[in-house]
């Protein structure tokens, strides 16, 4: 079944291609947004018709099931098959072998969410999937460096500026899996987040997530963008060196973790300092790093004022590889 799926989402990739090269509303769009032909070939993008039922120009057989299972088609309670995605730029997202597994969707206008994903199905898993990663492969390895960010369009903006090492989650919270194949893949991975309290909410889970996968090797921080903006809107306004500039200030994994379990901790008091370290306990369990968990113990002892020693003994690290550990 899963060829089945790939072919026709494949496909469909196509129709959608064909279908933004008819729409001038689509093509508008996009030129508005500053996005050159070039690149929205290179990411294949496309756009889903306006109207309920556009896809049965490219499958004549609207009614077969694969529609469904590949997340095309849906079905309402009154048994109508219509097209998921409509009067939305189609973006596809590919698996390592390049084939198409899925897609997001951007409205142009109106109601509906401002993006709409594929369904979880049995070829696609948001999860596990990281758009652009087949086109930033190369500028991964030559760069070392991998950006992490939250939009599809992010990604296709700081390419055409010249930064081509950025992917983005899939309309989902960063997942082991995808911290681990980015590990995997960079030196070094920088996740980047709108400056706002909502991009702060999303770092501090992207924290989360990292901290079992990290390893002493590994070199991860955190970029926060100015207010009102995101990357779309910084490289355009800015450019891509500037970008690149500015991930220079990007917070290391270890600078992120104090600040984020100092906040809203009145030092000054034991009762604040005691906050500290309780807030900082769940995540000091979840280090699997032995230099990284001495240098964030250190830097935790000095606020906190409490020794090393203590501070393994009151987050519960007694089993946390402690032999590499000076306890003084």
């Amino acid at each position: 079944m899963s060829h089945i799926l790939i072919d026709h989402l494949t496909q469909a990739a196509s129709f959608y291609r064909g279908q933004l090269r008819a729409s001038t509303r689509a093509v508008a769009y996009l030129k508005a947004r500053g996005l050159r032909g070039d690149i929205a070939a290179r990411y294949g993008l496309g756009y889903a018709p306006a109207g309920f039922q556009a896809l049965r120009e490219a499958f004549p057989n609207y009614n077969d099931r694969a529609l469904e299972k590949a997340g095309l088609v849906a079905v309402n309670d009154g048994g109508r098959r219509y097209d998921r995605f409509r009067d939305r730029i189609m973006f596809p997202i590919l698996d390592d072998a390049g084939s198409v597994i899925g897609f997001g969707g951007r409205v142009l206008e109106g109601d509906g969410p401002k993006y709409l994903n594929s369904p979880e199905t049995e070829v696609f898993q948001k999860g596990r999937v990281l758009f652009g990663l087949t086109q930033a492969a190369e500028a991964i390895a030559a760069t070392g460096t991998a950006y992490v960010v939250e939009g599809y369009l992010d990604v296709v903006s700081l390419a055409q500026h010249g930064v081509q090492n950025a992917v983005a989650t899939l309309g989902t919270a960063t997942t082991g899996q995808h911290v681990g194949r980015l590990l995997g893949l960079a030196k070094r991975v920088i996740f980047c987040f709108d400056g706002d309290d909502a991009g702060r909410r999303a770092a501090a889970r992207a924290l989360d997530v990292c901290l079992p996968h990290v390893t002493d090797a590994a070199d991860v921080s955190f970029l926060f963008l100015p207010r009102d903006h995101d990357p779309d809107s910084y490289v355009r306004a800015k450019g891509g060196d500037a970008f690149n500039d500015l991930a220079l200030e990007a917070s290391s994994l270890e600078g992120f973790f104090l600040a984020s379990a100092m906040q809203g901790c009145q030092l000054e008091y034991a009762e604040g300092r005691a906050r500290l370290v309780a807030t900082a306990a769940p995540r000091l369990q979840q280090i699997n790093a032995p230099a990284m968990l001495r240098r964030i113990l250190t830097a935790i002892a000095g606020p906190s004022k409490f020794s090393v020693g203590e501070l393994i003994d009151l987050c519960g690290l007694e089993k946390n590889m402690l032999s590499t550990i000076d306890r003084q």
